[in-house]
């Protein structure tokens, strides 16, 4: 395989972040839309964590088949053929009249985003060093925020001017300029192996030695609940929380949405600073993992406790200290030979948006579910972050006691 030099390497991320940026305001838009969806609609809580969640349902119906074209074919042409699917999306959702409607597009918009992260980070497997490696992964998921930012008081504040569906136009719009950028700057898989890429094995078909594989295995209950969990509450729950339990406004909990995304930015930021300095001294995934991830835990429940009185502050410190599990990533990745690195992230990657649509949808059902049972709202809302709190509690045990038996992968993480 070939490293790109700094430049290129400069580049390709750059192209591959524009895109991310639009896939991950077009994640986190609902929550922000979602009063006005709520009103325009009718939507219940579940018909609202359904259309959220669709959008993941998209997402990860696409993972295991993106993770075999990854390894065939490359990023560049991957992402192409899926971003256009998500250009269609955008386009359907501004003109739908109807629930349904909405969440076919949102569907679709998931699908067409779903190798937005995953090719780059396939791409950066065989073309970063480790080091490198683990700090694109970082900026990634800053550039996720930023994205996520630009959903919440930018979105609030073009509402009055443009309505919401001419937002979704803009969106169809960008994304195809990210696809243009694709085309201009990263390089094919042929050429990124400058002529090497007879060397390579060619990988075989299917997922078996993905699944089998105990370090995926061990890390795979903390991405479905723990940090599929935080991206539920972080792209929905987070917004109706804030209106519904801690009595803030629209506009209130869309700057509430604006903090906890721009706490999120800089905290991806910082860990991509600090990433290759931490790798040095060896201080590795599972380490980080293991001390900071209490912390999470105990801000939840200390949210649970709180009540109202838990308002964009509480939820910006739980998403934050949620980011130790998001190192899961790369070193799931790393795990892997490069020629099953697609693969292996597609897998991974599909675990945390399963959990993100269960999590999302579930926690809707139960916060009906708990209402219907008597509770006052905001109680229901405490009971269902309860139970979310009880599964993560789980995940945590769970990787606590799962021993990987492969020394190679945990020298790689």
């Amino acid at each position: 395989m070939s490293l790109l030099d700094r430049r290129a390497a400069a580049l390709v991320f750059a192209s591959f972040a524009f895109a991310y940026f639009f896939s991950a305001l077009l994640r986190a838009i609902t929550a922000t839309l979602s009063p006005t969806l709520t009103q325009e609609f009718a939507l219940s809580a579940r018909d609202l964590g359904l259309l959220a969640g669709g959008y993941f349902l998209g997402f990860a119906a696409m993972q295991l088949s993106l993770g075999t074209w990854l390894d065939r074919h490359g990023p560049r042409k991957v992402i192409l053929y899926f971003l256009s699917l998500a250009v269609l999306g955008c386009l359907m959702f501004s003109a739908a009249n109807s629930f349904s409607g909405l969440l076919v597009a949102r569907i679709l918009c998931g699908a067409g985003v779903g190798a937005c992260l995953m090719a780059p980070l396939t791409g950066f497997r065989r073309w970063l060093t480790p080091a490198a490696l683990l700090r694109a992964n970082s900026w990634m998921l800053m550039m996720g925020s930023l994205g996520m930012v630009a959903s919440t008081l930018p979105v609030q504040w073009l509402m009055p001017v443009f309505g919401w569906r001419p937002l979704f136009w803009m969106l169809a719009g960008g994304i195809a300029l990210a696809m243009c950028v694709i085309v201009w700057q990263v390089p094919g898989w042929q050429a990124a192996f400058n002529g090497e890429q007879g060397s390579e094995v060619r990988p075989a078909d299917g997922y078996a030695e993905v699944w089998r594989h105990a370090y995926f295995r061990r890390m795979a209950p903390l991405g479905f609940f723990t940090y599929g969990g935080m991206l539920a509450i972080q792209t929905l729950w987070a917004g109706p929380w804030m209106v519904r339990v801690a009595g803030y406004t629209p506009r209130e909990a869309a700057g509430g949405l604006f903090l906890i995304n721009v706490c999120m930015l800089f905290t991806f930021w910082a860990w991509g600073s600090v990433n290759p300095w931490l790798l040095r001294r060896g201080l590795d995934t599972n380490r980080l993992i293991t001390v900071g991830l209490p912390v999470n835990l105990l801000v939840l429940a200390g949210i649970v406790a709180l009540g109202s009185g838990a308002g964009a502050w509480s939820w910006a410190l739980f998403c934050v200290s949620c980011t130790f599990v998001s190192l899961a990533q790369p070193s799931v990745g790393m795990a892997f030979p490069p020629a099953l690195a697609g693969r292996a992230l597609s897998a991974y990657n599909l675990v945390i948006f399963s959990g993100v649509f269960v999590m999302q949808w579930g926690i809707g059902v139960l916060i009906d579910a708990f209402m219907a049972a008597g509770l006052t709202q905001i109680d229901a809302f405490r009971a269902a972050m309860a139970i979310f709190l009880a599964c993560s509690v789980s995940a945590y045990g769970y990787f606590l006691l799962a021993k990987s038996h492969n020394a190679t992968q945990q020298a790689s993480t």
